[in-house]
């Protein structure tokens, strides 16, 4: 049964592609898709309570999904074509469609472990990938190329770990490491209360309060953060200044962190 969390993230995600037909029929599909359910519940067990890390289940992949859609949707509003509509190969809804599947599926990996959990996650999304886009695209066989194919980039590229090339590709890359706000950190903070080694990114993680994602004003994405004590800006320097680093789309982004109540950093 689903939480209320992912329900909530799930409207939010079906309003913002209400334009979309082709999206929305994805995620309709996607939402409702049983064993794509169970592997992110399984994903997030082994996560959590095997490994000690934090959130990389439903609700996670569900915000990654939906923090893409948002930017994907900000660079269109702002004239700034995806990969697909630059090499003139496909349409904005089908990066939008790559984003949908790579953000619910990036971390499915993380039922098997944390070391290449990018690859084991693009392994295991294959068939669903293939049978979703058979939903949505049965008659083209061209689109459900090019869209699987960017698909599996945006998942074995959202470590930083090997090079990527596509916008869309980067979105992913940028839409993860904004998923660190202290919602992600509360489950395994409770149940791990012995010392462990990486536990900063749990402690850096809820010091996070609130992440944006709103128009910039000078480029055309800005990502602001607030947080509740310093030690967040361990999650922002050494986790989200690396994805974006790595990331395509890294030319599109103003990154803004500060302490509530204080003025905020300008990092990008």
């Amino acid at each position: 049964m689903k939480s209320v969390k992912e329900v909530s993230i799930e409207t939010k995600i079906l309003n913002r592609l209400k334009n979309f037909p082709n999206c929305l029929k994805l995620v309709e599909y996607l939402f409702a898709d049983e064993e794509l359910q169970e592997m992110q519940d399984y994903a997030n067990n082994v996560s959590i309570k095997r490994l000690g890390f934090n959130d990389h289940g439903p609700v996670h992949m569900r915000q990654v999904a939906g923090n893409a859609i948002k930017m994907l949707n900000i660079l269109r509003d702002s004239g700034i074509k995806t990969s697909l509509e630059e090499e003139e190969i496909g349409t904005f809804e089908d990066s939008m469609c790559a984003v949908i599947l790579a953000g619910l599926m990036h971390d499915l990996g993380m039922s098997i472990g944390r070391q290449g959990h990018e690859d084991m996650s693009a392994i295991l999304a294959q068939p669903i990938i293939d049978r979703a886009l058979m939903h949505v695209f049965p008659d083209n066989l061209h689109k459900r190329v090019v869209i699987k194919s960017l698909t599996t980039e945006a998942i074995i590229g959202h470590m930083s770990s090997k090079k990527i090339h596509s916008v869309e590709a980067g979105i992913i890359l940028i839409a993860d490491g904004c998923d660190m706000t202290k919602g992600r950190a509360r489950i395994p903070l409770s149940i791990h209360t012995t010392p462990r080694v990486g536990d900063i990114h749990k402690y850096s993680a809820n010091a996070i309060n609130r992440i944006g994602i709103h128009h910039g004003e000078r480029k055309p994405i800005r990502i602001d953060i607030e947080m509740s004590g310093d030690v967040g800006f361990f999650q922002i320097e050494e986790v989200l200044l690396t994805k974006i680093d790595s990331s395509p789309a890294k030319q599109y982004v103003e990154l803004y962190a500060g302490v509530a109540g204080q003025e905020r950093k300008c990092y990008l």
